[in-house]
């Protein structure tokens, strides 16, 4: 089981609703007091919070699968039922949630303490008391229920650090980070020793800022090669990118300057990271050898536009110009931006037509049924009790389905699709099943399915 992961897929499902209760109030005398069934309680929703404590989505890893509590159902005496408990789960700032399937961006958590919820509860059912009126002044039944949302979403974390170490593997970016933070890398003179990103803390002065240590980049790590190109998305959110070049390496056909340019060859192509300011920091020159080349390569790096420092993480030489420098570019860069806010949400409800459904005519015989209000009310309607069947005929018929099925050319005896074709709901088409002609009798029935 690794110890850290940046991203994972999760599984959320929303509660369910509870189930509207249909109750009749009976006491001494008062045999038929009244419809009093409660209604049905709101299903619990999945939500994710930011949590500065939280560093990592190992958690999810282990346990992908999360739910919350369905809502309970309606009881008689008007007592509705109980809300089903919401699921809040803690992510790092900077997390990225994505639809898993389609990779579309739902909302990017940014600040300690956003909310976003993931996944709705489903709307709890109305009880009989509810659903009274002067036409059905005691309705033996109740609406049900509806499910909760149920997704799979991609969460994605970038790490949000002032300060990112890029450069080849075994370059001494870790013991860099090691020299200037608590932090304590793993350290080895074999590449690849950095498997995963090291934050340390820096203090220069009056700034404190956070510094990342990035996996090694080599040739075409944007690409997928080798073990950078899946820790590129931390170096996003950094202000500033530093370049830790190895002034000592013996393999052929590597120098500072060559080094530099593989490396910013493979930021531009990976992209988003033009407008980052950078430095170069020229390591290990303790070692004489290494400190001779990197004075001989300084003026050219200088030639670029870029501040150059030549430091030794072994030794510290160095390391107290280079702190306060970065943490002048960390004070400058703080300046310019506003202090960052929780991620502020925005709800775009959804577009819907004039009438709020749609009609479209699928074969000479067969039509379909879209649209929230009629789907929701066939997930809301007990097909067991014709009284509800009656009920769902009359909502569909006020709400003008009854009409632009006849507009539509439909028939007595089409086949009548709400919802998907490969899951709603089916029945065949009776124009004449109005409100008008139906019969008050016995509870739970309805004259016009006699």
């Amino acid at each position: 089981m690794p110890d850290f992961v940046d991203q994972v897929v999760l599984h959320v499902r929303a509660g369910d609703g509870g189930n509207g209760c249909a109750s009749i109030h009976r006491e001494k005398f008062k045999p038929l007091g009244g419809p009093d069934g409660g209604n049905g309680g709101r299903g619990g929703d999945v939500i994710l919070e930011v949590d500065p404590n939280t560093a990592t989505l190992l958690e999810y890893h282990r346990r992908p699968h999360r739910k919350a509590d369905n809502g309970k159902q309606g009881q008689g005496s008007n007592r509705d039922g109980a809300n089903g408990g919401d699921v809040v789960l803690t992510v790092p700032n900077g997390t990225v949630v994505k639809d898993a399937d389609t990779g579309e961006v739902l909302v990017d958590l940014v600040g300690a303490g956003t909310r976003y919820v993931i996944a709705e509860g489903g709307h709890g059912g109305l009880g009989n008391a509810a659903l009274a009126s002067t036409k059905r002044k005691a309705p033996g039944f109740a609406l049900l229920g509806e499910p909760g949302d149920g997704l799979d979403v991609m969460l994605e974390l970038k790490s949000v650090a002032d300060v990112a170490l890029v450069g080849f593997p075994s370059a001494g970016k870790s013991s860099l980070i090691a020299a200037l933070s608590a932090a304590r890398p793993k350290i080895a003179d074999y590449p690849f020793t950095t498997l995963i990103p090291n934050l340390g803390v820096v203090t220069a002065g009056e700034t404190i800022f956070t510094v990342a240590d990035v996996p090694g980049l080599i040739p075409g790590a944007s690409q997928g090669k080798g073990l950078g190109h899946e820790f590129l998305r931390h170096v996003e959110r950094c202000d500033m990118l530093v370049h830790v070049i190895d002034c000592a390496t013996l393999e052929p056909g590597r120098d500072p300057i060559t080094d530099y340019e593989v490396i910013e060859a493979e930021l531009v192509a990976y992209g988003k990271l033009d407008d980052r300011p950078r430095m170069v920091v020229l390591n290990k020159a303790d070692v004489p050898d290494a400190r001779e080349l990197a004075e001989m390569v300084r003026a050219e790096f200088e030639a670029k536009g870029l501040r150059v420092f030549v430091i030794s993480a072994a030794t510290h030489d160095g390391l107290r110009e280079l702190t306060f420098a970065m943490g002048e570019w960390v004070a400058a860069a703080r300046a310019q931006k506003p202090i960052e806010e929780p991620t502020r949400l925005v709800i775009r409800p959804k577009q819907l037509g004039e009438t709020g459904f749609s009609v479209r005519k699928v074969s000479e015989n067969q039509f379909q049924v879209t649209g929230e209000k009629p789907e929701r009310w066939i997930r809301q309607t007990d097909f067991t009790n014709d009284e509800a069947v009656g009920y769902l005929a009359d909502r569909l018929e006020r709400l003008g389905v009854e009409e632009a099925l006849a507009k539509a050319g439909a028939v007595t005896g089409a086949e009548v699709i709400i919802g998907s074709m490969e899951g709603g709901y089916i029945f065949d088409w009776q124009p004449t099943l109005s409100a008008e002609s139906a019969r008050q009798g016995p509870r739970g029935s309805d004259s016009r399915f006699a």
